[in-house]
């Protein structure tokens, strides 16, 4: 932390713009060596939050090239720290030439998301907070952007530190109890505690509605299409994706590895993977797509079962349906362009499945609006819109702390029943309070930051 960390702030390549980003004690001093203001004054010198122009330089005055740059204060930048932000024309060679000259000068290259958390520590966001930046970062939707911004206000972090302050006030109470008996501190009232904890429990659950919509906007539904081989799999994938990223031939077996994109359905990501058509081969890179296409199918939260409708329903067709029963899924009658051969009526009798059934051509492309409205109405039947927009848990960490709160307040609940002794209370409590603390960040441990802010990119 106290380090001086610089990190290219976008993406490198050819552009108009190319960031770089320091922050630390030692941005202002750094900034001073190396730039030169039109109005011959020093960045140190300058107000925070505003451009200046002038040229990034090095030893001897060597121009680098022509720059605006801007100062914040520590007590009002995005880290807490003094920072600087230098915008230089977007390329790869003068991109790195200003990120070594500072360097040079005594800054360090800054680790994945530690402008971040940064942040964190120094307390200007709250680690709910700093999850929602990675969040909007990473955001495939509107929705998905409009949640995570949700997030970044804080609004939940605020629900979520009162329920804790709540317990902490009951903890406080019951300890002070065990800690001085001799002293004359009125006994606890267990029923007072018992509704205060009920209520801290409700507004847990009432959290908890509505987590599955947070994590689907966050990491979005892994869809798979499946299939035997020929039956149009590539096909649908590259229609739904509007372009032509998957090969397409009439020759059976043309896919052989999976191919993940993302669409955008109603606000709602969908991580489609094509897959390689599954059927018996001895064919060594085949057979391996084949397993890739199993365990695709396996880690999937939707699946997209195609059939071809102008054929009868076969062996592969059947082992395929043995494998996708317990799965979430949408069965896609394909070719109905071509005389049909199967009834979709008897269709999930014959196959022993329960699913909607979307009758398609690909090669036609008649159905699809009615596929893709099926699609996205398979997931949360909706729920996702009413909740857009609210600040909501994003990820199955929080949502895991939250359960664990929720259990250690049922056990509280029932130690109380018991009439166990206030030790055994106290510790429930503690580990409620512990696992709230842990979404805002005040228990977080080192692991949980790792694991957190290592997923960012450098520059954030």
């Amino acid at each position: 932390m106290s380090d001086t960390i610089v990190a290219i702030s976008t993406p490198v390549g050819e552009g108009g713009i190319g960031i770089v980003r320091i922050s630390g004690k030692k941005a202002f001093v750094i900034a001073d060596k190396i730039f030169r203001s039109s109005q011959q004054k020093k960045p140190s010198q300058f107000e925070t939050h505003k451009l200046h122009y002038g040229h990034v330089v090095e030893a001897g005055g060597i121009r680098v090239d022509e720059v605006l740059l801007s100062v914040m204060f520590a007590s009002q930048s995005y880290t807490r720290e003094d920072s600087v932000e230098i915008n230089c024309h977007s390329g790869i060679v003068v991109l790195r030439k200003i990120l070594n000259l500072i360097i040079k000068n005594g800054a360090r290259l800054a680790e994945p998301g530690e402008f971040t958390k940064r942040a964190f520590l120094n307390g200007r966001i709250d680690l709910y907070q700093a999850e929602a930046v990675l969040g909007i970062i990473q955001a495939k939707t509107e929705l998905a952007l409009r949640s995570a911004i949700g997030q970044l206000g804080g609004h939940l972090s605020a629900k979520i530190r009162e329920i804790r302050e709540g317990l902490l006030d009951i903890r406080t109470q019951i300890e002070a109890n065990i800690d001085f008996p001799e002293e004359d501190i009125p006994s606890v009232c267990l029923k007072k505690i018992f509704k205060k904890a009920e209520e801290a429990r409700f507004r847990i659950e009432k959290i908890l509605e509505n987590a599955e919509q947070g994590i689907v906007l966050r990491k979005g539904i892994l869809t798979a299409i499946c299939g035997k081989p020929n039956v149009g799999k590539s096909s649908i994938f590259n229609i739904l994706l509007r372009k032509d990223r998957a090969i397409v031939t009439p020759v059976a077996g043309t896919t052989r590895d999976t191919i993940e994109e993302t669409i955008d359905l109603k606000g709602i990501p969908f991580r489609l993977v094509d897959t390689a058509g599954i059927r018996k081969s001895k064919i060594l890179v085949e057979k391996e797509g084949i397993v890739r296409s199993q365990n695709s199918i396996r880690e999937a939260d939707l699946i997209l079962f195609m059939i071809d409708g102008s054929v009868e329903i076969g062996e592969e067709d059947r082992e395929i349906a043995c494998v996708v029963k317990d799965k979430e899924l949408i069965i896609v009658l394909n070719k109905i362009d071509l005389p049909q051969k199967i009834s979709p009526q008897r269709l999930c009798q014959d196959l022993d499945l329960k699913a909607k059934i979307v009758r398609i051509s690909a090669s036609e492309e008649e159905n699809l609006p009615l596929l893709e409205k099926t699609i996205a109405e398979s997931v949360l039947q909706g729920a996702v819109h009413n909740s857009a927009g609210e600040a909501l848990i994003s990820s199955l960490r929080q949502k895991e702390s939250l359960l664990k709160a929720k259990q250690a307040l049922v056990n509280f609940k029932q130690g109380i029943e018991k009439k166990l002794s206030e030790e055994f209370l106290a510790v429930d409590l503690k580990e409620a309070i512990d696992c709230l603390g842990e979404i805002t960040g005040e228990t977080a441990s080192d692991d949980i930051l790792e694991r957190i802010f290592s997923r960012f990119c450098i520059g954030k």
